[in-house]
């Protein structure tokens, strides 16, 4: 199942991916220039998206309180989280009780994968990774934060994103690939996003003709997502009450969708 709710009609998600290519063009443009990719202090895909989202630089990297905002409208505050979402907890602490705000993750739904050997700086050709991103993916990360995921206040965007991937040849292994540390991850094209704004739109994630109950095998089967990574969605959609569970089977959790009930 490929889950893509854009946020405007063809002809809007074209003009954005016009867009996106041009900020990101003049972004990595000025990272070469101070000697190479991945050399400026903020890493180039938040850089990106933060432009992206913000254009007007007046609103980006404002003080609230004890905490600096990515973004900041004059009435709602955006957040782009790479990862870490652990290290989110403070700020939504702080924030959601005053403002709307707006957590953004980068879907890295198309990867080409490049290698930089740590001594020449040469890079590898650019390879195509057979993994396509998705938004289930980043209930990894929503976990770190799902109490604060029923908040109405609380609002994630993932823009689905076809991206370079810059992995430094410093890993354990013979071909010092094993155990790498990404250096950076450069934007190609902006290819659409979902959007959850309230707890109905977590719904989208279920395909319509996903039988019930079912297991987060089943799940991840109909979604075309690992087990684990099913079961971390389940979980997460269980604690918000968007599913509940039903009768095991076996040893393995069913779930339904919950009574349809004001979100």
């Amino acid at each position: 199942m490929d889950i893509m709710c854009f946020s405007a009609s063809a002809e809007g998600i074209s003009a954005d991916a016009e867009r996106f290519c041009e900020i990101k063009n003049r972004i990595v443009g000025k990272s070469r220039e101070r000697s190479g990719i991945g050399t400026l202090q903020e890493k180039t895909i938040h850089a990106v998206l933060k432009e992206f989202y913000a254009p007007d630089e007046n609103m980006q990297e404002i003080s609230i309180g004890r905490f600096v905002a990515d973004i900041y409208t004059g009435s709602d505050i955006m957040e782009i989280q790479t990862g870490h979402f652990d290290n989110l907890r403070r700020k939504l602490d702080s924030f959601l009780s005053d403002y709307p705000v707006t957590v953004i993750y980068p879907v890295p739904r198309i990867k080409y994968l490049i290698w930089v050997d740590t001594e020449t700086g040469e890079c590898s050709k650019p390879r195509k990774s057979t993994v396509k991103g998705s938004v289930y993916r980043a209930f990894y990360e929503l976990y770190k934060i799902k109490k604060y995921l029923s908040n109405p206040n609380l609002r994630l965007r993932f823009p689905y994103l076809e991206l370079e991937e810059h992995r430094l040849l410093d890993g354990w292994s013979r071909d010092k690939k094993k155990g790498s540390h990404r250096y950076d991850r450069i934007p190609k094209t902006f290819l659409g996003e979902v959007r959850i704004e309230s707890l109905n739109d977590y719904l989208q994630l279920l395909p319509a003709d996903l039988p019930e109950p079912f297991t987060a095998a089943e799940f991840g089967k109909a979604v075309g997502e690992r087990k684990e990574t099913a079961a971390k969605v389940a979980h997460v959609l269980n604690f918000l009450g968007v599913i509940e569970r039903d009768e095991n089977r076996g040893r393995a959790y069913t779930y339904r969708r919950a009574d349809n009930r004001e979100r």
